[in-house]
């Protein structure tokens, strides 16, 4: 099956890097899972609001300058934050990356600075970071949905 885009999607495509919306409308075409651009740029009062709320961990987020979207995943018509489903989501990001030749950075696992060169599905890559962090004995923080230029 094929998803596409719907138009509240590309709306939240508008002010985002062009090389980025590429990857995005080519993920879309190769995913197993549906999925929707629930946010893409933002102002900095919306950062600001994230971060008082917990959401975000930084006012230099990527969002604000253009380069980063955020993805929810569907199982029909029910938008879901199963952790598979973002694995699906990566795996298509990043076989589209590959074929667009565009850098990109998984909020799944964030020690993988470009998903073009990981070796392997985007599960792997999670569990790998996952491994790394509980070995440092550092806080995990997974942000599954979230993609940005590297």
């Amino acid at each position: 099956m094929t998803f596409k885009l719907s138009q509240r999607s590309l709306g939240n495509l508008e002010g985002v890097d062009e090389r980025l919306v590429k990857v995005v409308k080519r993920a879309i075409e190769l995913t197993k899972t549906d999925f929707a651009v629930i946010e893409g740029l933002r102002t900095v009062e919306r950062q600001r609001e994230l971060v008082n709320k917990g959401a975000s961990h930084t006012m230099d987020s990527k969002h604000v300058q253009g380069r980063a979207v955020d993805l929810m995943a569907y199982i029909g018509t029910r938008a879901s934050w199963e952790l598979n489903l973002y694995d699906d989501l990566a795996d298509a990001m990043k076989a589209a990356a590959i074929e667009m030749d565009v850098g990109i950075r998984w909020g799944g696992a964030w020690t993988v600075k470009d998903i073009r060169r990981w070796q392997g599905s985007m599960e792997s890559a999670q569990n790998s970071y996952i491994d790394l962090r509980r070995k440092q004995r550092q806080k995990i923080f997974l942000d599954s949905g979230h993609f940005e230029l590297s």
